[in-house]
């Protein structure tokens, strides 16, 4: 069964270098572009279910990537963005600046502190780690591919899981690029990576 985890299209806060977290922001024009364009690209790919982030961003992605496909998304909290707190909305050259407490964010992730009113690292990867289990995992043998589409954190979240790996290298690869598909296998008992 393969797993296709995809990063919602651009957005205007993406553009401006803001955090957004759950803050529901919508695609912008380029966002739609690059969403389209996977789409053709991955027309002749067949997907069984379709999963989303409910954030309007990750929905719109889905829906252009699916195109006339007849597959229904399915939208889930669990693969909502990390909530940034009082951190949505600001700069990440300010966030992650070199005096700010939040700087260990990309570089050590292990001593990032859970902002207030937000998640931590830790909190990301259990609600993953539960979706993947309780809903992905269960439909080995009924389904071939799977498609998520989801957020930049969240979706190391996920793969934090699937390649085996703690807290400390949870950005193992780097960030996915907006519209990015990364792939992986699963035999029935382990996740293999196809594409990173």
């Amino acid at each position: 069964m393969q797993l296709y985890i995809i990063r919602h299209g651009q957005t205007v806060w993406n553009a401006a270098g803001k955090l957004q977290g759950r803050t529901d922001i919508e695609l912008n024009q380029n966002g739609i572009d690059a969403a389209k364009d996977l789409g053709r690209r991955l027309q002749d790919v067949h997907f069984d279910k379709i999963f989303s982030s409910p954030l309007k961003r990750a929905v719109r992605t889905a829906e252009l990537i699916r195109g006339d496909k007849d597959v229904p998304i399915q939208t889930d909290q669990r693969l909502i963005e990390m909530s940034f707190g009082i951190g949505e909305g600001r700069l990440c050259d300010e966030w992650f600046a070199p005096q700010s407490p939040y700087r260990f964010f990309f570089t050590e992730p292990e001593k990032f502190p859970r902002p207030p009113k937000g998640e931590s690292f830790e909190d990301v990867m259990a609600r993953t780690k539960n979706f993947v289990q309780e809903i992905i995992e269960p439909l080995y043998g009924q389904a071939q591919r799977i498609m998520i589409v989801a957020h930049g954190a969240l979706n190391k979240g996920i793969m934090c899981y699937l390649q085996n790996h703690g807290v400390e290298d949870y950005w193992l690869n780097g960030l996915q690029e907006n519209c990015q598909a990364s792939v992986f296998d699963y035999d029935g008992a382990v996740w293999n990576t196809i594409k990173a």
